[in-house]
């Protein structure tokens, strides 16, 4: 989670305790590109154009019928987006390997984040994707991120880091 906790999400206080202390609020956060609390297809394709800026050229797959998939798989009360109860229960039931899969959620996220395409997520990378993501964060928490992933200040964070900073 987020060193600094900070919610943008404006949800009741009963869900925004629960959502306080879930693993998926980052990742939540990340892709409700508004900050209306909750994530829209156009929300998904702002994301998934990151993804696409960010992979050098290689043909975006994200095409309108996945985005709308992806909507309608999460969307339980079917009211056309994504609420953070909703898209933390759908990452609940998803198994630990998925998240390590090369078309993971938490993949295309690194990817979006790795900006010079490396493969690790320097200071500048964390640094740079979580203030244009609304995300509070300082130096120092950055520092501590690092840190928890096992990485350094010279050599970042590698993909399996990533999943250590979001508790996956």
């Amino acid at each position: 989670m987020c060193p600094s906790g900070r919610i943008a999400i404006p949800i009741t206080t009963a869900t925004a305790t629960a959502a306080k202390n879930s693993d998926f609020l980052p990742a939540f956060e990340i892709i409700d590109a508004d900050r209306d609390g909750k994530i829209s297809s156009e929300d998904l394709r702002a994301f998934y154009a990151g993804i696409s800026r960010s992979s050098s050229g290689e043909k975006n797959h994200h095409d309108e019928t996945m985005i709308g998939t992806m909507i309608s798989v999460a969307d339980a009360n079917k009211d056309g987006f994504v609420e953070f109860d909703e898209f933390e229960r759908v990452l609940e039931e998803a198994t630990a390997p998925m998240y390590r899969s090369d078309d993971g959620l938490m993949k295309d996220m690194f990817t979006v984040m790795d900006k010079d395409g490396d493969g690790r997520l320097s200071y500048g990378d964390l640094k740079s994707y979580m203030d244009s993501a609304g995300l509070a964060v300082t130096d120092d928490d950055i520092k501590a991120m690092i840190r928890l992933a096992g990485g350094d200040l010279n050599g970042g964070v590698s993909f399996d880091g990533l999943l250590k900073i979001f508790g996956c």
